[in-house]
């Protein structure tokens, strides 16, 4: 969404983004601030691990890279070139931490994963010049608030089956009581004037029929778009999926799911 509107937006002069991930802020940051440095490093890397012989060489040295990670003790640029490359060769490009913050996706067995795309890195850069990146709880973002403004959230997708649940996308659980927190917090944002738009999983769309989103965000405008998911262990579980956009102005676009 960001790197959208930004690049089709040109008039937008000033954007503000938040994560709880401290390693992919940091990671945005060397990007926007050192992206010629930061392409050195997973240049090498990916030339090293493309001249492995096998898949079990390669998933020894990504397991190797993994523990780095998690060990910490790198500077900035260091630790988000191994962000990127675990991002890059990790199973489906997931990001999930366990109890104890270590990042613990396994192996993703591609034969030529573009590592260091030098392009897009660059082009990033440019867009993200304008951008002030924090990192912290969604809440702290209202205190950048100024005139015309525009919220978009984006919080870790309520589970659709009790075995698809996904919330710990951090070693901090992202439960129905935050859930709950983030009404109240677009709540704060309608009632001061600025705007909201929030993407979540639609529970209407799932075999066990929840109405949660629905009930939870009554009093606002609620659309439902289909949006393409890859990310599921089973292949045949991937592909289109209905997701709520929940907003507080008025519809700008016809809405183009119904269920």
């Amino acid at each position: 969404m960001l790197f959208h509107m930004l690049a089709k937006y040109t008039n937008i002069k000033k954007a503000v983004i938040n994560d709880i991930n401290p390693y992919l802020c940091q990671c945005y940051t060397v990007l926007r601030d050192k992206p010629n440095e930061l392409i050195n490093i997973p240049q090498d890397i990916e030339h090293y691990y493309k001249c492995l012989p096998n898949e079990e060489s390669r998933k020894d040295y990504f397991l190797y890279q993994r523990q780095l990670f998690n060990e910490g003790g790198f500077d900035d640029v260091t630790s988000s070139a191994n962000f990127i490359f675990l991002n890059k060769t990790c199973f489906n490009g997931l990001y999930r931490e366990n109890k104890k913050g270590h990042f613990n996706v396994p192996f993703g067995r591609y034969n030529n994963p573009c590592i260091c795309d030098t392009e897009t890195i660059l082009a990033d850069s440019h867009i993200l010049a304008k951008v002030e990146i924090v990192c912290g709880d969604f809440a702290n973002t209202f205190d950048y608030a100024k005139g015309k403004t525009l919220f978009y959230l984006d919080p870790p997708y309520r589970p659709l089956t009790p075995t698809s649940n996904f919330t710990s996308y951090t070693k901090y659980r992202f439960s129905d009581t935050e859930q709950y927190r983030l009404k109240k917090f677009c709540d704060k944002i309608n009632a001061n004037g600025f705007y909201f738009l929030l993407s979540n999983s639609d529970g209407l769309s799932a075999p066990m029929n929840d109405d949660f989103m629905d009930k939870l965000f009554a009093n606002y405008n609620i659309a439902r778009v289909w949006a393409t998911r890859n990310v599921n262990s089973d292949a045949t579980k991937r592909g289109k999926l209905s997701e709520v956009l929940v907003r507080n102005y008025r519809e700008t676009v016809t809405t183009v799911l119904s269920l």
